[in-house]
């Protein structure tokens, strides 16, 4: 069977994007390290073993984004997602991020954008990364 998409996966990437707070990368890498921004790596794990992630970024699969930020959730991330911080959502490029960032912010999550380029423009950048390590368990 042949998808017939009504609408494309680049038509929803530019009507988030038209919705949403985009940072550019060099802002970003700016306002690493301080302490009322949280950096929101929605990369596969496989994805963060491979490349590595920003030090200190909070790991939220993509899948997870509706349920680890809405408070009415059973699996809401109240140490996270509760206090009043700015989120800098991100992906390995910057389309997974632009569509998770407009879902939060249609949830209510407030002061969240995502970064131009995601994770490549961050290396790109001189951005610091670090390696990754799953939890075991």
């Amino acid at each position: 069977m042949t998808v017939n998409a009504k609408v494309s996966v680049f038509d929803l990437v530019e009507q988030a994007n038209r919705a949403i707070d985009t940072v550019p990368v060099e802002e970003a890498v700016a306002l690493h390290g301080s302490s009322d921004v949280v950096f929101v790596d929605l990369r596969d794990v496989r994805e963060l073993e491979r490349e590595g992630r920003i030090p200190g970024a909070f790991h939220m699969p993509r899948g997870m984004v509706e349920f680890w930020v809405d408070p009415a959730s059973p699996y809401f991330k109240s140490d996270v997602f509760g206090p009043d911080r700015r989120f800098a959502f991100y992906c390995n490029k910057d389309w997974r991020s632009a569509l998770a960032t407009e879902v939060a912010q249609r949830i209510g999550l407030e002061r969240v954008c995502h970064i131009e380029g995601g994770f490549t423009a961050w290396k790109e950048a001189g951005g610091p990364t670090e390696a990754y390590r799953r939890k075991p368990g």
